[in-house]
């Protein structure tokens, strides 16, 4: 109603202000719920116009309005601002059209040009954590909204199967994998331990000893042994203590940092694990049937966790595979001047004329980075798919940099689809102990934190009752429902781009915003339908509307608007908070009419319509943020 209104002013604007008028001016709003209204008209931007004070500015506005637009009530004028009420028989109408319609609010399938969403992403040297939840709720989610808002989708991901840090786990495991009776080292299959956290396990390990390592090699320096370094080392390590001299706390600090990374940097293990990246890349046939074997181990376990998390793809890529286009790019870059060769052989793009930096593109041993491999990636994929519009990355904000890089090198190499390339930057997950780091195995896994959600969740809903009927197969799925339904919901509730704090108890708790609360309400209004029967459409024409159905159906009416703005801003907060709004008036208006026990037969009927209409937004919209509406809870 508010754009069709907007347009016949529009359309109208020289009868009514003597000359066209600027769409901007046209300002509604909320009607304040201590005035009479449904919907609200500023009237002041056209005071000028009409050369008249706000009062016959809007006694003229409403007049019209109420001439021209059918279901509109009234029009009252109330300080400046336009109230405009519109009849019961409107509101009766948008009802029915909600009621009638199965999929309202959902854009017809493919009616939108195809995207492809990229989530998860992970390394193949750890398991999933609580931020691959984060990541993969939301990418999935994303997709979800656009599907509904008529986009053809493609759900995807790229598994970053090669690197430093692959080497890392393979070289931990070789070095300090224990052998068993059999003279075997650890395996999924003789130690029960799923695959991806066996890996992990090897990828703390490989850090441990580095750490060690690292140390050790300060010592011998600062007591004068360099004889595991070379002369530049020495140069460097003498260099910085020198630059300590006479600096504060916090510089020095800083300072220290840079030797221990040093220190790192020469380290017998990581020279050996720098040694291995270089080997697989030459295709060596031991290193690269290690990294085939310990890979497919972490597939096995990843793919666990996805069919519990209940997300998808359609399309699986990897770096493996699509470095080398990279690299192919790169060389083929260097020819056309878009990238620079350095005296050490290294490979770089120059961005500072754009307000960015130098970009290194290929290391000097010819080993691709990840910038490489995403470049590689990036073409792969639009050439799969010809029809493909855009493309969305969900990568944490830490990588903001990374894809502004990424984006402008795609398009200086000539392809114009980086144009509709968008990174979908998010805030990561704090726990009340700080920050996670994978390599000090401190994360939190995403396995156990499912597992535990689950856990509490069983406990809370035993303790409220109501499961009696259900048979044990029944209160398993349940459990898992509103445990993970709670997860995801409060990961995806607040706004991708800010850092949030996770708290398991709060996600299950059945009061405030959380998942458990819409899926309740969800339990109960489908239990109350289940005892009214079926409803007559043709009784509530002659209902007598009050106020909480009015505040229902207006937002029902906005679930549309509501896709196509999270599906735009790339937001499943925005429909979260929506059904949030929607659950929390239904409450109202159950607690403050009858329903089942209402005598007059064209209100119950509008009720029931009404309560059948909200099931249905709600079921939509948690299927949209992957999480599972119960019948019974």
């Amino acid at each position: 109603m508010e754009n069709h209104i907007k347009a016949l002013i529009l359309e109208h604007a020289t009868t009514l202000f003597g000359q066209e008028i600027d769409e901007q001016l046209i300002q509604f709003q909320v009607t304040r719920k201590d005035v009479e209204g449904d919907l609200t008209l500023v009237v002041f931007p056209f005071v000028k116009l009409l050369r008249c004070t706000p009062l016959e500015a809007g006694q003229k506005i409403g007049d019209f309005i109420e001439q021209h637009v059918s279901g509109v009530e009234k029009c009252i004028v109330v300080n400046g601002f336009l109230n405009i009420v519109f009849s019961n028989n409107y509101w009766l109408t948008q009802l029915n059209e909600v009621y009638q319609t199965a999929s309202y609010g959902f854009a017809p399938k493919g009616s939108k040009p195809t995207i492809m969403v990229e989530y998860s992403s992970p390394n193949t040297n750890k398991p999933l954590h609580l931020g691959h939840l984060r990541n993969n709720f939301l990418g999935y989610s994303v997709a979800e909204i656009l599907k509904a808002d008529g986009h053809e989708v493609i759900k995807t991901q790229v598994i970053n199967d090669r690197g430093i840090h692959i080497c890392k786990s393979m070289l931990a495991w070789e070095k300090f994998s224990p052998l068993n009776e059999k003279g075997e080292r650890e395996t999924p299959q003789n130690t029960g331990l799923k695959g991806d956290k066996l890996v992990g396990k090897y990828y703390v390990e490989f850090d441990k000893h580095l750490q060690i390592e690292a140390k050790e090699l300060i010592s011998a320096w600062e007591s004068g042994d360099f004889s595991s370094c070379s002369n530049e080392v020495k140069t460097a390590f003498a260099n910085f203590q020198t630059a300590k001299i006479d600096k504060d706390e916090k510089a020095i600090q800083g300072i220290d940092d840079k030797i221990k990374e040093l220190a790192k940097n020469n380290t017998s293990i990581l020279l050996e694990a720098k040694e291995m990246l270089v080997k697989w890349e030459a295709r060596d046939p031991q290193v690269y049937l290690l990294w085939t074997t310990m890979n497919s181990w972490v597939y096995d376990g990843f793919e666990s966790t996805y069919t519990k998390m209940g997300v998808d793809f359609d399309k699986l890529y990897f770096e493996s595979e699509t470095y080398l286009l990279g690299k192919d790019q790169v060389i083929k870059g260097i020819a056309d001047g878009v990238f620079f060769q350095k005296p050490d052989g290294s490979v770089w793009i120059d961005l500072t004329a754009d307000g960015l930096d130098e970009k290194l593109v290929l290391r000097s041993d010819g080993t691709a980075v990840y910038m490489t491999q995403d470049i590689g990636t990036a073409i792969d994929r639009f050439h799969d798919f010809p029809s493909l519009n855009g493309m969305v990355y969900t990568v944490g904000n830490e990588q903001d940099y990374h894809f502004k890089v990424l984006f402008l090198i795609l398009k200086k190499l000539g392809y114009a689809w980086a144009e509709n390339c968008f990174h979908l930057s998010y805030g990561m997950v704090d726990l009340p102990t700080g920050k996670m780091k994978s390599r000090e195995g401190t994360v939190v896994d995403a396995d156990d934190l499912m597992d535990e959600v689950i856990e509490k969740a069983e406990e809370m809903t035993k303790e409220r009752g109501h499961i009696e009927s259900l048979s044990q197969e029944e209160r398993t799925a349940l459990f898992e429902q509103i445990g993970l339904g709670g997860l995801k919901y409060y990961l995806l509730k607040v706004d991708p781009k800010k850092r949030m704090m996770f708290n398991p108890e709060e996600s299950i708790d059945l009061t405030g915003n959380t998942g458990p609360f819409i899926q309740y309400a969800h339990a109960r209004i489908s239990t109350l339908l289940e005892r009214a029967g079926k409803v007559d459409l043709s009784e509530i024409q002659t209902a007598d509307l009050i106020h909480e159905e009015k505040e229902i159906i207006k937002l029902l009416t906005q679930f549309p608007q509501t896709i196509h703005e999270a599906a735009s801003g790339y937001s499943p907060a925005i429909v979260a908070n929506y059904i949030y709004d929607l659950v929390k008036n239904y409450n109202h208006f159950y607690q403050a009419v009858k329903i089942l026990s209402e005598e007059n037969a064209a209100n119950k009927n509008l009720r029931l319509a009404l309560s059948e209409c909200v099931r249905r937004s709600i079921q939509q919209s948690l299927m949209v943020l992957g999480v599972e509406a119960p019948m019974k809870m």
